[in-house]
């Protein structure tokens, strides 16, 4: 069984990474009807893609899932409190965790790493994708700031 987990890119310590794809499982589907059964983590194109038992499947970058991370670093502690994110184009996702059965936490390439993304929080990211993105561009270019980074970046840790 450890060397099936190894070959879908799944470790005991349930994380993953790398440009991989596993299933997760029945039992994980259970824990909310929205959970992905499957997911590929893209490292050359910063994308994660999230299969779902009703067919649905999408792909999303690693820069929008950074900047809708739903840390209190970027949302704040309540309404009005979020922070903008800026200069997050080149950001990867360097490793996934479980949390339960009802979440996931991803590692970031720029060290933030403290969200945790249930699979309803998921769900939605995929779902509002379009508006989302185009909400961020508007907020960015009202701030008078970009999605570049502006000093050396850190595309992926050893």
């Amino acid at each position: 069984e450890h060397a099936a987990d190894q070959r879908r890119g799944v470790h005991r310590s349930g994380r993953w990474a790398g440009s991989t794809c596993c299933r997760l499982g029945r039992s994980r589907a259970l824990a909310h009807e929205k959970a992905a059964l499957r997911l590929g983590l893209h490292q050359a194109s910063r994308l994660l893609e999230l299969s779902y038992a009703d067919g649905e499947h999408y792909s999303l970058s690693c820069e929008y899932l950074r900047v809708y991370s739903p840390s209190a670093e970027v949302r704040g502690h309540g309404a009005g409190q979020e922070t903008l994110q800026t200069g997050k184009r080149l950001v990867t996702i360097e490793r996934i965790e479980t949390v339960g059965n009802y979440a996931l936490q991803f590692h970031f390439s720029d060290g933030h790493d403290s969200g945790i993304y249930s699979w309803e929080y998921l769900h939605e990211l995929c779902r509002d994708q379009q508006r989302r993105w185009t909400d961020y561009l508007a907020r960015l270019t009202l701030a008078g700031a970009s999605r570049e980074p502006t000093g050396p970046v850190l595309i992926a840790r050893q």
